[in-house]
């Protein structure tokens, strides 16, 4: 730095002044998010959008949104299943509700954790069905082999053909139970 100049007191200031600080939750707006009517619970919690300013429309950034919300909260009975994750989509927006229905179902992963252990063997179904409202649902199914009572070994493990024919009638009740209902009815079931 030159002798004789002091930096902070310098004429002008910075290039373009001082910028005006806006707070940007002013220019949004809070909505209820409404779940589907299979669920005892009406809503599961608010979320913000931007307000409709010019060509963005604030239905728009809300529809395709995706909530997720635990059993035991859309029930309200019992925090049991909370276990079980499901996960809602925003389809539409009436005034200040968004209307969801349903867009999948998890686990929690520790639920998942403490049902895999040691000595026994995992199997693990998948398959696309149709229900008969027209809904394509891509359904994963898990099963576990256990102890026969009495047993003394201490493995209880599957051989492979027994595996493909567990694995098969996994599949079998998984289509049977599905594609002769709706999609409210097998929500109502999972």
């Amino acid at each position: 730095m030159a002798i004789g100049k002091n930096k902070r007191l310098t004429k002008g200031g910075k290039k373009g002044g001082k910028k005006k600080i806006a707070d940007p939750f002013s220019k949004k707006d809070w909505y209820d998010v409404k779940v589907p009517t299979n669920f005892t619970a009406r809503t599961i919690g608010r979320t913000l959008a931007t307000r409709t300013t010019g060509t963005k429309i604030a239905s728009d950034a809300l529809k395709g949104r995706v909530f997720e919300a635990s059993l035991g909260d859309l029930i309200q009975l019992d925090d049991e299943d909370s276990h079980r994750k499901f996960k809602l989509i925003c389809e539409d927006v009436q005034g200040r509700h968004c209307l969801t229905n349903f867009h999948g179902m998890d686990i929690t992963t520790d639920r998942l954790r403490m049902l895999v252990k040691k000595w026994q063997t995992l199997i693990e179904a998948q398959a696309d069905i149709r229900t008969s409202d027209g809904y394509l649902l891509r359904v994963f199914c898990i099963a576990f082999t256990m102890k026969m009572r009495g047993q003394i070994r201490k493995t209880s493990y599957a051989q492979h053909t027994q595996i493909k024919a567990i694995r098969k009638k996994m599949v079998e009740i998984m289509t049977r139970d599905i594609s002769g209902s709706e999609l409210k009815e097998v929500v109502s079931k999972l």
